[in-house]
């Protein structure tokens, strides 16, 4: 009845899992009786369980992230404590072989699909609308849908922790040892399912913002009138469409070899392994831009803003950022130059590798001559903007290095290419993230972050990611490769403590970020953004009150330019006559809450949970009832709340007023 599911495959013997089962156990006992106790599920359920509004979904993708990277930052330190005792005097450390593959396999998977996959989608959710003009996303319901595939996904990945185990494979679980020959376990099959239904989401998610952008802007918002974040979440949401797919089939085929003896990726039967490792990075090359398109989005809004000046040369940066989504589809074999594909095709793959390296040294140059003679303002943004530019070019200067096949061959399996990654990924994504929130944050909830916790956070964050990752470029160099865990050479022991060092440092940088967040809350009425520009900022988001309304804009605007708020504000005249339609009433409507998207993921996740362990029954039951829900869906008619503009005439006065000062 239960498939292979039994009492053996609860680690009850794993010391460390259960103490941290017991850990996750209390908090949420803790969390639930606190709810209960306020009498808030209500208020949850329908303020943001079950909302379809783009600016609440937001805010729990980043909610969502943010807890998901507590548990990836957890791993990464075991990892780093790991290493440091087995090159001392303790070879095996305090966790076996096992355990730590399955750790680390765990800290790639949740750091890009769990951790920077929902912040990046979050920042796009709250901004995207606000800059084009927009109520909200084309398809409100949709949105909700893939917020909590996305939640049953990190469900799923969780239940891996406590009940059977997850794969010990790596990240990118290569064939053979993903196949049931090496991996005989449930691992590989709470990995496939879990990326199986978070790619559902977030292909949901790109088709969503694709038809926004494309139909949804405001009159007058040309393609080239659109703010560069705009453009980058179009082209990072085009590669999503195109990429994912390739996910999708590829996990496919590897259920198939799995579950019914398919032989596409072995080595007997005509099967080819190198096969799946080009189709798992013609995905997951793409995946790289996809991530941090929008964080260089971010950070041309930021430098243009706190340098008092128009971004240099937005054409050069759009065609910069096409240019980047056509390229990253033909560098993917880059990864594996070592597969012995031959002299020609790895000259090819690494020239477009150095090609694709112009277009992103057009942008670096971009943002520095935004700040070239600019009246810049070292607001916690910008310093997070200027350490991303410091870590981003030693780590794109790396991969250059890389492009070259004869290095490559050297350093291939080093942690010379782990410290580059790291350097692209949270230099880049995660540095991007943490600005665009300190960025937009008055704008989701009406208050601004507390700057000196922010500085605090950030230099913690910098000074520690040096201390982490420069060190491994040292140790690849000296010949250490990925992935040990046991009796690790002695000469490598120094740099592994100061790599070590350094994930404490960000350890007290996340501690600082917490600290930041609670103390903006405490004091959050004596930095109350009521003009809803507190950084003068350029795009149309910031013309409406803080936080944005329900409906974002009583009336639909009219753009005229490119920075068509920064005009608003030097020219009085400009209002009077390009908004002389302001006050004539309309309907508004606004979509109802929709409970179907919670009922479908929860579906999901118990058809996930079932196939990893085999209980077909449950499965079937899982799928009938997601189809019937769809369909049933399909023919619902949703309700939507109609809103006289009357009730929001004051809201107009005041903008309007705020917009005068």
């Amino acid at each position: 009845m239960f498939g292979k599911l039994s009492w053996e495959d609860i680690p009850f013997h794993e010391p460390i899992i259960v103490i941290t089962y017991i850990f996750i156990f209390l908090i949420s006992i803790s969390i639930i009786s606190g709810i209960t106790y306020f009498k808030k599920w209500k208020y949850l359920w329908d303020n943001w369980f079950t909302t379809v509004d783009h600016k609440k979904i937001a805010v729990m993708y980043i909610i969502l992230s943010f807890i998901m990277l507590f548990r990836g930052f957890v791993d990464a330190i075991m990892m780093r404590i790991q290493q440091y005792l087995a090159s001392l005097e303790h070879p095996s450390g305090f966790l076996p072989s096992y355990h730590y593959d399955q750790i680390f396999t765990a800290h790639g998977v949740i750091m890009i699909f769990f951790v920077a996959m929902p912040l990046i989608i979050g920042l796009m959710n709250f901004v995207v609308p606000l800059q084009i003009g927009a109520r909200d996303l084309a398809f409100p319901f949709l949105n909700n849908l893939s917020f909590w595939i996305t939640v049953s996904a990190v469900i799923l990945i969780n239940l891996s922790l406590g009940i059977g185990e997850f794969a010990k494979t790596g990240w990118l679980a290569y064939p053979p040892l993903s196949e049931m020959q090496f991996s005989p376990g449930v691992g590989v099959d709470y990995w496939i399912w879990c990326l199986q239904i978070a790619g559902l989401g977030t292909t949901l998610t790109a088709i969503n913002f694709l038809v926004t952008i494309l139909k949804m802007r405001a009159p007058g918002m040309t393609m080239f009138r659109m703010p560069v974040f705009t453009w980058t979440v179009l082209c990072s949401n085009l590669l999503i469409i195109a990429s994912f797919p390739v996910l999708t089939v590829t996990l496919t085929l590897l259920t198939l070899d799995r579950y019914l003896g398919f032989h596409f990726f072995t080595n007997e039967l005509g099967g080819n392994m190198m096969m799946y490792i080009n189709l798992i990075w013609i995905w997951g090359h793409p995946e790289v831009y996809i991530l941090v398109l929008p964080a260089f989005g971010i950070f041309s809004e930021i430098v243009s803003t706190f340098s008092r000046k128009s971004l240099f040369g937005y054409i050069s940066l759009v065609w910069a950022t096409l240019v980047i989504t056509i390229l990253s589809f033909i560098v993917w074999l880059h990864h594996f130059f070592t597969m012995g594909a031959g002299a020609n095709v790895n000259a090819f793959f690494g020239i477009t590798t150095m090609i694709i390296a112009v277009p992103t040294g057009v942008k670096i140059f971009n943002w520095l001559f935004t700040m070239y003679r600019g009246r810049i303002y070292f607001h916690s943004c910008m310093l997070w903007t200027i350490g991303f530019l410091i870590t981003f070019s030693i780590g794109g200067m790396a991969g250059v290095l890389l492009s070259l096949p004869p290095a490559d061959f050297v350093l291939h399996n080093s942690l010379f290419l782990v410290a580059h990654f790291h350097n692209v990924i949270i230099g880049g994504v995660v540095f991007g993230c943490f600005a665009g929130i300190t960025y937009w944050f008055p704008k989701v909830f009406g208050f601004i972050l507390n700057e000196f916790w922010g500085k605090v956070s950030f230099f913690f964050w910098i000074i520690g990611f040096l201390f982490a990752f420069i060190p491994l470029y040292f140790l690849g160099f000296m010949g250490m490769t990925r992935r040990l865990s046991q009796n690790i050479d002695f000469n490598f022991h120094f740099l592994l403590s100061i790599a070590c060092i350094g994930v404490f440092l960000i350890f007290l940088g996340v501690i600082s970020q917490i600290i930041q967040f609670i103390v903006s809350i405490l004091q959050r009425k004596k930095n109350l953004d009521t003009t809803g520009d507190p950084w003068n900022g350029r795009t149309l988001e910031w013309s409406i009150s803080s936080p944005a309304q329900d409906y974002n804009f009583a009336v639909i605007p009219k753009v005229f330019s490119r920075d068509i708020f920064w005009k608003m504000k030097e020219n009085k005249s400009f209002i009077r006559n390009n908004f002389k339609n302001l006050y004539k009433y309309e309907d508004l409507y606004i979509p109802q809450n929709n409970i179907y998207g919670v009922i479908i993921s929860f579906f999901l996740l118990i058809l996930g949970f079932s196939a990893v362990w085999h209980i077909w029954w449950l499965f079937f039951f899982s799928i009938i009832n997601v189809i019937f829900i769809f369909i049933y869906k399909s023919f619902f008619k949703d309700k939507k709340k109609r809103i006289k503009k009357k009730i929001i005439k004051k809201l107009e006065n005041n903008y309007y007023k705020n917009l005068n000062k």
